[in-house]
């Protein structure tokens, strides 16, 4: 398996496809460019299995309609953020771009930490609040890296100012749920550049010495 980054959008949100050698492939965070995210697919000749969601934000669920359009898949997000999907208000696009973001599909929802099997795709969902009520991270070990959505990045951590947000939560769930994967885990988060586990612990100045 490998993983390729494809920054999307104004607010360039990290859109990743994890591909396998029997030519599947899964997409996160499909936030904006849909058919720009399609045609990268396409010339890859990939075959799309699922589009999992970090967490339900405008700027990481924009391209989802472009495509369902070309490919009838299921869509994994929390629970918690079900609603989100479908309602501007809740995913912030009522307040933030000039146009709503409406997701009209019923998705498979998330409920408890497990370990989501998609084809030949083994993940193990972590539950890490703060940033949003319902973010999750996606690890797989198998290629030692974990999708963190915009609860860590390199240098900096998620905002907690956003509906839903809340700052110790999302410092528990760095501590407990991210920080504790091998340090050589690579990091793959929402937005900017990847880094390690390894590399957070050690230089990140927002996680207290941890």
């Amino acid at each position: 398996m490998k993983w390729n980054r494809i920054p999307l959008g104004p607010l360039e949100t990290n859109a990743y496809i994890l591909s396998h050698s029997d030519g599947t492939c899964l997409i996160f965070d499909p936030g904006s460019e849909g058919e720009k995210l399609i045609r990268s697919i396409e010339q890859q000749g990939w075959e799309p299995l699922a589009i999992l969601l970090t967490h339900a934000h405008f700027d990481h669920i924009g391209a989802i309609n472009d495509l369902l359009i070309r490919w009838k898949l299921p869509i994994y997000l929390h629970e918690k953020e079900k609603a989100w999907l479908s309602t501007p208000s809740l995913n912030g696009s009522a307040y933030f771009i000039g146009e709503k973001v409406q997701v009209a599909h019923e998705p498979h929802c998330l409920q408890n930490e497990t370990t989501l099997t998609i084809g030949s795709f083994a993940l193990e969902v972590l539950e890490t609040p703060g940033h949003s009520p319902g973010s999750v991270s996606y690890y797989c070990p198998e290629i030692e890296a974990v999708f963190s959505g915009d609860v860590l990045f390199a240098g900096s951590i998620g905002r907690t100012d956003l509906l839903g947000g809340n700052y110790e939560e999302l410092m528990r769930s760095i501590h407990e749920c991210l920080l504790v994967l091998p340090e050589e885990t690579a990091l793959l988060p929402g937005h900017g550049p990847e880094t390690t586990i390894g590399t957070e612990m050690d230089t990140n100045p927002f996680l207290h010495g941890f």
